[in-house]
């Protein structure tokens, strides 16, 4: 077995260990990148850019069916689910491939293959060939699907890695976890033909916190897809090609159902219990995962930075390169730790309608501000530029902070929520006002114009002046 010396070592070479190699060699530092797997990000190989691809398809085949109302006939709709998928592989394989240039463009030198495990906070054991000495530690080492083992009943039990390695889609699947991951494939799966039934253990939709956006989101999905919610999954067996699925309602009735695949959509862990943390000395949670500062990435007061999914806090794309970026920051300058840039928190489930969080949500703010936020909404049923596409599904709410005005956050389900996310979550990470975000333009008929509404009500519930009644404040004057 061999040694080597290095001053900064990464583990994982994903999106926030390639982030943090990135920074750690940016400043100045002698940087290893240590790979167990393949090089490479989970969004481009198995999560956001596959998923969107079949989310994409299933948009195509819905527009096709909901041409009528417009007066348009489409007649003789087919879905070849083999050319779905040959293009949901081909793209991916080429999202893909713009990762794996990046990493073959870092030094021979500078990556390592193999599974790392602490031997003490300095020293790691990289496979079965090699002891690296180092003086700091990256842990970015990600996360996987959960499967219960209860369920593990062959290979009809899959997860969301498994369905972008298809090579046709399937008659029928059960999806567990009503989750972005499970709602997503769910609902693209069931407009591409898929016979599709997500069962929900609770009522949770995505991370809706809003009690009444999440009923509007309930109902609008229910009214397309089999959707149970209070049931879970307490029996899986395989029979040749297929499983036999026992589900339970909470109120004990249940179901016995035959299906393709089971996919376990219940959550991800980070992979963390293979690393041998218990040789660092950190002190770790319930879960196992180390203590950290979320500003600075850095493991109590040692020299172990942590940061993407493996840190379990918000397991997104762009949280991971952020957290990549400080991380490595802070190991390249260590001891001389300082905060690193967190952005205000942005989330987007890409269903139809989209579901969107900016901001802090309302059940950060009911234990932030109790008693100190006002509350504006707008109904996307009768919004114009939603209307006219007939889009109009959704509720938004909006928070702002009383006595200041200045704008929290946002929890919503409807129309361009993507894009109606991102500029919420600009003004809260501004810190402006909601008489602030009231100056700004609003173009006319535009899905935004929607904001406008439900900042209006905002407006006045912080004046605790009477609501608006305007029964079409879209097609008014801004004030």
């Amino acid at each position: 077995m061999k040694t080597i010396k290095t001053e900064v070592a990464v583990i994982g070479g994903g999106t926030a260990g390639m982030t943090a190699y990135r920074a750690a060699v940016s400043g100045g530092k002698k940087t290893l990148l240590i790979e167990g797997n393949v090089f490479g990000t989970t969004c481009a190989r198995v999560g956001c850019m596959p998923s969107k691809l079949l989310i994409s398809a299933a948009d195509a085949a819905h527009a096709v069916r909901e041409a009528p109302p417009f007066g348009v006939q489409a007649d003789g709709l087919t879905i070849d689910g083999r050319a779905v998928m040959a293009r949901v592989r081909r793209e991916r394989d080429r999202f893909v491939g713009f990762v794996t240039e990046a990493v073959d463009g870092y030094p021979a030198e500078d990556k390592l293959q193999g599974y790392a495990r602490f031997l003490s906070p300095t020293q790691l054991q990289v496979g079965d060939h090699t002891i690296v000495e180092t003086e700091r530690v990256v842990i970015a080492t990600g996360s996987r699907p959960i499967v219960p083992e209860a369920w593990r009943a062959g290979d009809r039990v899959i997860t969301s890695d498994d369905v972008f390695y298809w090579d046709d889609l399937p008659q029928s699947i059960a999806i567990a976890g009503a989750g972005v991951i499970g709602l997503e494939l769910g609902q693209a799966l069931h407009r591409l033909g898929v016979r599709v039934t997500i069962f929900g253990r609770g009522g949770n939709v995505a991370q809706l916190g809003d009690a009444a956006v999440l009923d509007v989101a309930r109902k609008v999905l229910k009214d397309e897809l089999d959707l149970r919610f209070d049931t879970k999954v307490v029996e899986v067996v395989q029979h040749g090609q297929q499983i036999t699925l026992t589900s339970e309602h909470k109120d004990g009735e249940r179901r016995v159902e035959q299906f393709d695949y089971l996919l376990s959509a219940v959550g991800r862990q980070p992979n963390l219990d293979q690393l041998g943390l218990e040789h660092t000395g950190l002190v770790r949670d319930h879960h196992g995962v180390p203590e950290f500062n979320k500003y600075t990435m850095q493991c109590g007061d040692s020299a172990i930075f942590i940061g993407g999914d493996a840190d379990d806090e918000r397991p997104l794309l762009p949280e991971a390169a952020d957290q990549g970026r400080i991380a490595g920051d802070n190991a390249a300058r260590y001891p001389d730790v300082r905060p690193g840039l967190r952005r205000t928190p942005l989330s987007v489930a890409f269903t139809d309608p989209q579901i969107a969080m900016a901001g802090a949500s309302y059940k950060e703010l009911g234990a932030s501000h109790p008693g100190r936020f006002a509350i504006g909404q707008v109904s996307f049923e009768d919004q114009g530029r939603s209307r006219v596409m007939l889009q109009n599904k959704g509720l938004l709410r909006v928070y702002a902070e009383y006595r200041s005005g200045r704008f929290l956050g946002a929890e919503m389900i409807g129309p361009r929520a993507e894009h109606i996310g991102h500029l919420l979550a600009w003004a809260a990470q501004a810190g402006l006002s909601v008489s602030a975000m009231l100056d700004m333009p609003f173009y006319h008929p535009v899905v935004e114009e929607g904001v406008r509404t439900a900042l209006r009500q905002l407006a006045h519930a912080l004046a605790d002046e009477s609501k608006h009644d305007d029964p079409c404040v879209d097609c008014t004057p801004a004030p």
